[in-house]
């Protein structure tokens, strides 16, 4: 995919460098924190879920609406596992974070952050005022970054992909600016 206008152009590199900075930031806060980060607490005991109407009009206390949550749980009991949880989250985020502010390896990086954002959402089952919550808010918007190329408008990835493989470009990077265009990346529009 391609966009055109330039305006257009910058509009898609502020909403990547934005949610790049949302992720580098949270990654951030993770590492830096007076404490260092575990999820175990939250996989254990903030797993339950909400149910919201139609569904539920009168929620119940204490009362588990995730499906998955015995799933999280087993995760969160599991001490290798989280050592390995606890290292990948702060630090992707951050890895995510970089790779979209700079507009590099954005199709990586946005698929990540995509896959990231999808479990966090299952993990949270936060369905008290609708389906749509945060997390399936940045996996909808880290989806469509990857999707459109964006690291191709004001990152790096438009000039490292003119020396890429295309499978490199394509799966990695930005993918071509047009549809099936040759290997070579034509110039932005005036």
């Amino acid at each position: 995919m391609y966009v055109v206008e330039r305006s257009h152009q910058i509009g898609v590199a502020i909403i990547r460098v934005v949610v790049g900075v949302i992720f580098l930031w949270a990654g951030a806060e993770k590492l830096l924190g007076p404490e260092p980060f575990d999820a175990s607490g939250f996989l254990q005991f903030a797993t339950g879920g909400t149910l919201g109407w139609p569904f539920v009009t009168t929620p119940v206390e204490g009362a588990i609406y995730n499906p998955t949550h015995d799933f999280w749980v087993g995760l969160g009991q599991n001490e290798g596992v989280m050592g390995i949880v606890n290292i990948l989250v702060p630090w992707g985020q951050v890895g995510i974070g970089i790779g979209l502010v700079l507009g590099l390896l954005t199709r990586f990086s946005a698929a990540m952050g995509t896959l990231m954002m999808l479990f966090f959402f299952l993990a949270a089952w936060e369905f008290e005022h609708g389906i749509v919550n945060q997390h399936l808010t940045y996996a909808v918007v880290t989806f469509f970054i990857g999707y459109i190329g964006a690291g191709n408008y004001f990152g790096f990835d438009r000039s490292l992909g003119q020396s890429a493989s295309p499978s490199v470009r394509r799966w990695l990077l930005s993918g071509d600016l047009v549809r099936g265009a040759p290997a070579e990346v034509p110039p932005l529009p005036a």
